[in-house]
């Protein structure tokens, strides 16, 4: 059923399943219906048998009596032989003629003192048999038994009638619930064309703005429209950051750019001389950083979780060896589970960020300790710190807050990218900046 809509598949499980409580209602029925008949016609020979057992021993003269074996009882019409103990028939129901009722286990049962039902064939024709014995009371019958026999035709054409009445009633409902299911299958998945119209049409019309209509119907295709539509939101949202971020990084690359081409016209007219050169260096380095750090953050958004140890405590210990006024305290070996490159970028770049917004000559302090399964890292500089209300927005891409300090603006942004990726955070409050990453299992 591949390729099949949803409407119809609902439709033909609705019909399967109605199909199937059809055919087991009616095995049931046949059953049941079966089972009573049944059991009527064998009350109904077993109580012939007992009259017929009685009259035998209380009026065995009337046995022979015509028609004395002939009255239907229950609505059945029943056979009676009666043998006597050597197995000759004393008296027989004038409906059988020339017929001879079959000998069965029941008629053995019955002459060694046992009563027993047995189903035999008399002249072609299906019958039930039931043998009683006759007691030793006297008469010629005493000491025999007594045979009598109800046809199962009419069970069996009652269940054969029944089955075909069921069969008709049940295509006729197969018949109707599968309209009706259709019907309701396809009510109920209008909502979900409807959402698929609309979703065709943002497709179709590529505008980030537009939004699926929230059907009404069942809670779930709302609760999927809601779902969609957040899904909507949030690609949205990321076309913005992207657009943002392309304006950005324009902006950034502009300034450089601009300088650098001055700067090779002025070459190109006057020669070189060394302040121009340096220039030239200045720009072409602040190009190739702001590059790398592009690179860098592109790299921590899309790369995958690590889970290398690393022991941070060594890479804080060697960043701040390599740096004049850097102070260190570490709280113990700290392990955790990332990339050690990655890392020990994140931990420069908050250096750096410590360096350009300190007083010259201020003290920077690393600060390592851990707090439950976390490490904590915090970096922490003499200057005057975030403005109240800008410790988020530092985080954000090309940020320099309200200084003209050197930089790309991407420092922050990419320790931030770093901690989650390795399932942390990165945080700003005052003059420190803090992450935290999970330690490694092993600690």
């Amino acid at each position: 059923m591949r390729g099949r809509s949803l409407s119809f598949r609902l439709a033909i499980a609705s019909v399967a399943a109605v199909a199937l409580a059809v055919l087991l209602f009616g095995i049931g029925a046949r059953i049941i219906v079966t089972d009573r008949l049944s059991a009527s016609l064998d009350d109904s020979l077993r109580r012939r048998a007992t009259d017929v057992a009685r009259l035998a021993v209380s009026a065995p003269a009337l046995l022979r009596a015509p028609g004395a074996l002939e009255a239907p009882l229950s609505g059945h019409q029943l056979s009676v032989e009666v043998l006597d103990r050597e197995g000759a028939i004393v008296a027989r129901s004038l409906d059988l003629g020339a017929k001879l009722l079959p000998r069965t286990e029941a008629s053995t049962a019955a002459e060694r003192g046992r009563t027993g039902f047995a189903d035999a064939e008399l002249a072609g024709e299906s019958v039930r048999i039931f043998a009683a014995p006759i007691a030793e009371a006297g008469g010629p019958a005493a000491g025999g038994v007594v045979l009598v026999a109800g046809s199962k035709e009419d069970i069996e054409g009652t269940a054969h009638r029944l089955g075909l009445w069921l069969v008709l009633c049940g295509a006729g409902a197969v018949l109707i619930g599968g309209a009706v299911a259709a019907l309701l299958a396809r009510r109920g998945t209008r909502p979900l064309r409807d959402l698929s119209s609309s979703a065709g049409t943002i497709a179709r019309t590529e505008d980030p703005a537009r939004r699926l209509a929230e059907p009404e119907g069942p809670a779930e295709v709302a609760e999927l429209a809601a779902t969609l539509n957040g899904m909507l939101d949030a690609l949205a949202a990321s076309r913005e950051r992207e657009r943002r971020f392309l304006a950005d990084a324009s902006h950034e690359l502009r300034t450089p750019l601009t300088s650098l081409r001055g700067n090779v016209e002025y070459v190109a007219r006057h020669g070189a001389d060394p302040e121009v050169i340096a220039d030239l260096e200045a720009d072409a380095e602040r190009l190739g950083r702001l590059v790398e750090d592009l690179l860098a953050l592109e790299r921590e958004s899309a790369a995958e979780p690590a889970v290398r140890p690393v022991r941070l405590d060594q890479l804080a210990r060697a960043a701040a060896e390599d740096r004049e006024g850097v102070h260190l305290a570490v709280d113990g070996p700290v392990t955790v589970a990332g990339e050690p490159e990655a890392i020990a970028r994140a931990l420069d770049n908050l250096l750096d960020n410590a360096a350009r917004h300190g007083p010259s000559g201020g003290e920077v302090r690393i600060d390592l300790r851990r707090d439950g399964s976390t490490a904590l890292l915090s970096v922490t500089d003499e200057g005057p710190g975030f403005a109240p209300g800008s410790e988020e927005a530092a985080f954000g891409r090309f940020w320099r807050g309200e200084t003209s300090a050197p930089g790309s603006g991407l420092g922050l942004a990419i320790v931030r990218a770093t901690a989650e990726r390795h399932g942390g955070r990165a945080w700003a409050g005052g003059s420190t900046v803090t992450i935290s990453l999970p330690l490694a299992k092993e600690e």
